[in-house]
């Protein structure tokens, strides 16, 4: 293998006040929204990165006593209650590969995850494809390379495979009498617009089907809070967007909830069955909602200013959520049914320093306006330095909510452009699914669009505008650096797909599923479109500096296939690159080495920038 250069890591990154500050937004201890048990609310689980990893936590409500239950090299990030909360369910991985199984230890453990043991003997490891637990059942999914296993386990007795399918599935949601379960499966090969199946537990035999055809995905959610009630709520997309679906499973009767609000809406139920707490989507904000299943009557709820993330109701009405804005670190809150709204929890330690606002740019683009956010560092003498932040996904956006490497990059003086291209989520599945057939190369379309927008009205210096982004992002900067090197002074890639054959023969199966239904077919049965959306194809065309992370333990953009791409620039030897590596999978949950990861993409890039003497 080709020795390549290795990226320095500036120590300090600042000479001056903002190096304390940039570093202070990620070693603040922050902390997910509690989850409780549904049989004893008192008991909650979270996670929290105060240890300097993420790590899961309890929480005993009745004593405010919290505990640490995790405490390995790489952290932990998945975690769940059963409903009598007498133990603690989380996932055991490899050092981030992100390949295991669910262990489970008491509540009330003295030692980090001294006493864990497989929380469903017999169920193959694998990769996680969904985890519903009742009181006597538990579905429980694993993908490996031969595809998706659905494993259902009932007191005493062995685990047993209800279903199994080469194609993606997953567990979608367990009634709460513990008769039906229903599945998200793409049998008819694709993955990106899943149809729901619904089976009988005691048997496993199949009592519901509910397909809305080509293009159109259903995605269950959650059954009714009540015993013997067979109401199932689900995602579906039949008027060109995410909206609400109610099927009465046993009854085989639906019912579509129409709001009459803008953007995208998810939902989950209250306690009682009869009201749902719904989360409202629109141009990079969430903020939610109630609404009444009698009388169809939606509320605004009057939660704190911000973008709302997680959110659930207590059993006593009290909506407990999270919400944050570029400007404002996260905080854990609860809106009490008497309309009082407080901080729920504070984690250990100083709060994180707060940064700039961001502003709204929409722009038009070859397929419709395309919704960007921007944050501008103190004034500046001159048009400042861009970083494009492109998120990854494809299937996500970017929000008005906090982001710590935000945050640092205006620290550094640039101004950071985030664009919702097609393929985000949000704005509709048109844009969502306007990527297939042709990803990469149609989201950096809209990239451009906005590119030559800021550049015309003058709030960027095009002579410094580098692309930044990890995963899909990290994807798009090295396929942006080769299809458009005319527009960028340097590009960095944070775990990216940089040969998407190579990427396709060694990423996990669910992901092989998901490009499937991407580009319409395998590498075997597209390969020009693989080729066409690769980076590899295009590296003879660099002409910039080129920084790339990656994780030794990746599962989603493995290692080898990112090997061949700096292979291919060192091939070269005209370009100047250099390389990142580190011990983990898709990222790291250490902060110190997302600290490291930070400095390095801003030192490089302002080495790129750098004058030259």
């Amino acid at each position: 293998m080709t020795d390549h250069p290795i990226a320095p890591v500036p120590d300090p990154l600042f000479p001056d006040e903002r190096e304390p500050r940039w570093r202070a937004r990620f070693t603040a201890p922050r902390m997910s929204r509690p989850a409780w048990a549904r049989d004893a609310p008192d008991r909650s689980v979270y996670t929290s990165n105060a240890s300097g990893t993420t790590e899961v936590y309890v929480w005993d409500r009745a004593t405010d006593a919290h505990r640490q239950v995790t405490d390995r090299r790489s952290g932990t990030h998945a975690a769940t209650l059963p409903p009598d909360g007498e133990a603690i369910w989380w996932f055991a991985d490899t050092d981030g590969d992100e390949f295991g199984h669910w262990v489970r230890e008491p509540f009330g453990g003295l030692h980090y995850a001294a006493d864990a043991e497989p929380a469903v003997p017999g169920v193959e490891d694998g990769y996680p494809a969904g985890l519903a637990i009742g009181r006597e059942t538990v579905a429980v999914g694993t993908s490996t390379d031969d595809g998706t296993k659905i494993w259902l386990h009932r007191g005493d007795l062995p685990a047993e495979v209800v279903y199994q399918h080469a194609e993606d599935a997953g567990v979608g949601a367990l009634s709460e009498d513990e008769t039906l379960l229903a599945i998200s499966h793409s049998e008819h090969g694709d993955s990106r617009h899943p149809a729901v199946r619904v089976l009988r537990v005691a048997d496993g035999g199949v009592v519901a089907e509910k397909s809305d055809g080509a293009g159109k995905g259903l995605t269950p959610l959650v059954f009714a809070p009540v015993r013997g009630d067979g109401r199932l709520l689900l995602l579906h997309e039949r008027h060109g967007r995410e909206e609400l679906l109610l099927w009465d499973v046993l009854a085989d009767e639906e019912r579509e909830l129409t709001l009459d609000l803008p953007g995208e809406v998810a939902a989950d139920f209250h306690p009682d069955g009869r009201n749902l707490l719904v989360w409202h989507t629109y141009a990079a904000r969430t903020r939610l909602y109630g609404y009444d299943l009698d009388t169809g009557e939606l509320t605004e709820l009057p939660v704190a200013p911000g973008c709302v993330g997680s959110a659930e109701v207590r059993p006593d009405g009290t909506v407990e959520y999270t919400c944050s804005s570029a400007a404002e670190p996260s905080t854990v809150r609860a809106l009490h049914p008497d309309g009082t709204d407080r901080v729920l929890l504070t984690p250990p330690g100083e709060r994180a320093p707060g940064s700039m606002p961001v502003e709204d740019l929409w722009v038009d683009g070859p397929g419709g306006r395309v919704h960007a956010l921007v944050a501008r560092p103190p004034a500046a003498d001159g048009p400042p330095p861009a970083v494009f932040s492109l998120h990854g996904g494809p299937h996500a956006a970017d929000e008005d909510r906090f982001s710590a490497m935000r945050a640092a990059w205006v620290d550094a003086g640039f101004v950071v452009v985030e664009v919702n291209y097609r393929g985000s989520t949000g704005y509709g599945s048109k844009w969502r699914d306007a990527i297939e057939g042709r990803p990469g190369l149609t989201e950096l379309e809209d990239v451009a669009a906005v590119y030559d927008h800021v550049v015309a009205e003058g709030l960027v210096d095009p002579a410094r505008c580098v692309v930044e982004g990890w995963s899909w992002g990290g994807y798009l900067a090295l396929l942006a650096v080769g299809t458009q090197p005319e527009r960028w002074a340097a590009g960095l890639a944070g775990v990216p797909v940089a040969d998407y054959l190579t990427a396709y023969a060694d990423e996990m199966e669910q992901l092989r599923a998901f490009d499937r239904a991407l580009f319409g077919g395998s590498p075997e049965e597209r390969p020009d479109a693989y080729l066409s959306s690769s980076p590899l194809t295009y590296v003879d065309e660099v002409r910039v500096p080129v920084l790339v992370l990656a994780g030794e333990n990746d599962p989603r953009c493995p290692i080898q296939q990112v090997d061949n791409y700096l292979d291919a620039l060192a091939a070269r030897g005209d370009v100047h690159y250099e390389v990142s590596r580190f011990d983990a999978g898709h990222g790291s949950l250490v902060v110190d080495q997302t600290i490291r990861h930070v400095a390095t993409e801003i030192g490089f890039a302002l080495r790129a920038l750098a004058p030259s003497s």
